[in-house]
């Protein structure tokens, strides 16, 4: 690739991603400013992905812009590290997400999840006290088990409902506990539950209550947050490709830059 057209590649890419950047730390703040508390804990993470994506753009842009090896010398490092690091996440996300998948009911669409299915690193998360506390509260204010009587009017429509991951697992008590299903959100718990499973005491029909300590509704967080990760891995593969096509245009940059410096000396 010749000196005028990596620079170039370099110098447009790292600006576009700069706009992009300020875009991601805007969004942050209005994240701030717009949620609750329970969606608010991605704030930090979010404004500090912008300023590092700002912080590479703008010594790639420099190093480009003015042909300044060192700074293209520390924009491929920091690029690299960042490689590095999003193969590791990567790798990693794949693998605790491997474990897990739903059970089928007979008479349901949704299907149902048992916690003991996934892999211990999320068994050691959700079953951590303090976070499960935390993961319990925002639950309870998004409020999904209240809406669940407007969206579904009939038992009919209920039964023949899908549900998500955590409708299935917090809304309601397992299958097996065999409690007659009354509406969305009430049943009839005064039958003695046909199973041992703890969860079926653990339900109760009061709104803040309802299956939220179950290993149900753990085991539903935990296919949640498998579907999000794998996601946001498949989403890693793709920035990792195109990451290491700017990374092979900005060492062709470095390198002729290098070059151009060089001649220039000799030049003299």
């Amino acid at each position: 690739m010749s000196t005028g057209t990596s620079i170039f590649v370099v110098r447009w890419i790292n600006f576009f991603t700069m706009i992009l950047a300020i875009a991601v730390i805007c969004f942050g703040i209005w994240m701030s400013t717009h949620h609750d508390a329970c969606r608010r804990t991605l704030t930090l993470p979010v404004m500090g992905l912008g300023a590092l994506i700002l912080l590479v753009s703008l010594i790639g842009f420099l190093g480009a812009w003015k042909n300044i090896t060192i700074l293209l010398w520390a924009y491929l490092v920091i690029l690299f590290l960042i490689l590095v690091a999003i193969m590791v996440f990567t790798v990693l996300a794949f693998i605790i997400t491997n474990n897990g998948s739903g059970h089928a009911v007979a008479g349901l669409r949704y299907k149902e999840y048992h916690l003991h299915d996934y892999s211990p690193w999320f068994l050691k998360q959700l079953n951590n006290t303090k976070n499960w506390r935390r993961l319990k509260s925002c639950l309870v204010k998004t409020e999904d088990c209240n809406k669940l009587p407007k969206k579904y009017k009939t038992l009919k429509e209920y039964k023949l409902a899908e549900l998500t991951p955590i409708e299935a697992g917090c809304c309601r008590p397992p299958s097996e506990c065999g409690y007659p299903t009354v509406n969305a959100s009430y049943y009839d718990l005064s039958y003695h539950p046909v199973s041992d499973n703890k969860d079926c005491k653990l339900y109760k029909n009061a709104h803040d209550v309802k299956c939220y300590d179950c290993d149900s509704c753990k085991a539903g967080v935990a296919q949640y947050m498998k579907i999000e990760w794998r996601v946001v891995a498949i989403f890693n593969v793709i920035l990792f490709v195109i990451l290491s096509a700017v990374y092979f245009v900005g060492c062709c940059a470095r390198r002729n830059a290098e070059g151009s410096r060089s001649s220039k000396v000799r030049g003299r």
